[in-house]
């Protein structure tokens, strides 16, 4: 079956195994999977003044044993690896119940784990019984399909731009479902436990393209649909109750067609054309003898003719000159070097950079 035939902007009614086993390998770009977390809840959760709480306590979350949750869980992922494409990867998420199970599955498997990813629950629900911490985490592994695959999406720059333009890290602080996100059917929670939007931004625009195909097992009330189409990507959804997929048709058709292909783009500087720092210089961009600084003024170095630059008597690349003046073994000079504009304020020789890259190498 080649990618058009795939069925994709669907969802499949039925279970996850049988579905995934109609799937051709290889097909799909990135799979998103909330499996059910084997919470094993034996008896009613009460708040201290005796109403009930809403936990998860639905048919799909219980199995007979340790046993069947484990080899359920084998053959989903099997199932999911061998749908992936090679340049693929999976998110998995899951609480301190069973991640740490399928973790070690998913390495017998021979998936290569790239990050764990902290989901740090802005407003969690309490512990009511006062006998153990408040849970406030859960976690995401993201895994490629093995050790040895070369290539896999990682929209760094796109991580970077999302975070005030610092680098991401692997702990995301989000709220809960609350509010008007959190679908209700006659008062009640469609799903108990719906994901919030933000998480899964994250997660699809770190780890696919527009125009991807991002495939989820376990698709609930279709927030990995809702914010695929939001993202220009495709999604395949699989799912079981009936219910849930009408209230996922219902919201993903709501949902207006994505922006426009260049404002969903992030480039990659990696895939940009490279331009050494002289060529700035040769181009007139930065001036011979003109001074570059540090974000906070306090190192001040000279720009040579040859694309050098002179700090404390000492000549170098901008690279070499700024891990000098910090002590350091390597640095991106980039990143560290500043010029002065006519009005006196700041600008990065980056900003520099990528102007000439749009005016001079089109």
């Amino acid at each position: 079956m080649v990618a058009s035939l795939l069925p994709i902007d669907q969802i499949l009614l039925g279970d996850c195994l049988t579905m995934l086993a109609q799937l051709p390998a290889q097909s799909v770009d990135l799979i998103f999977a909330d499996p059910p977390y084997n919470l094993q809840l034996r008896n009613e959760l009460r708040r201290p003044d005796q109403t009930l709480v809403d936990g998860v306590d639905d048919a799909w979350d219980k199995f007979g044993d340790i046993q069947a949750y484990d080899a359920f869980t084998r053959a989903w992922l099997s199932e999911c690896r061998r749908v992936l494409k090679a340049s693929g990867t999976i998110w998995v998420i899951g609480s301190y119940h069973n991640i740490f199970r399928v973790g070690a599955i998913m390495m017998d498997l021979g998936f290569w784990i790239l990050n764990d990813v902290i989901w740090h629950k802005t407003n969690p629900m309490p512990n009511f019984r006062g006998t153990r911490f408040q849970n406030a985490t859960e976690t995401l592994i993201w895994a490629k399909t093995s050790a040895d695959q070369q290539t896999y999406t990682f929209n760094y720059h796109a991580m970077k731009h999302l975070n005030d333009d610092k680098q991401m890290q692997n702990v995301w602080r989000i709220p809960i479902c609350t509010g008007a996100e959190r679908i209700k059917v006659n008062g009640q929670k469609a799903h108990s436990t719906q994901k919030p939007e933000a998480l899964l931004y994250r997660v699809i625009l770190a780890s696919s393209q527009p125009g991807d195909v991002v495939l989820d097992p376990f698709f609930g009330s279709g927030t990995t649909g809702a914010v695929a189409k939001k993202l220009g990507r495709h999604f395949i959804g699989i799912e079981q109750d009936p219910a849930y997929v009408a209230i996922a048709r219902e919201r993903i058709a709501a949902i207006p067609a994505p922006a426009s292909a260049a404002l969903l783009m992030t480039p990659s500087r990696r895939e940009a054309p490279r331009v050494a720092f002289g060529e700035l210089v040769a181009a007139g961009y930065v001036q011979v003898g003109e001074r570059l600084y540090s974000r906070d003024r306090a190192v001040v170095a000279e720009v040579k003719a040859d694309g050098h630059v002179v700090w404390n008597g000492v000549s170098g690349s901008i690279h070499a000159i700024a891990a000098r003046a910090q002590g350091k073994p390597a640095y991106n000079g980039w990143e560290y070097w500043y010029v002065e504009d006519d009005a006196g304020r700041l600008a990065s020789i980056d900003e520099l950079r990528e102007r000439y890259r749009a005016e001079r190498l089109g």
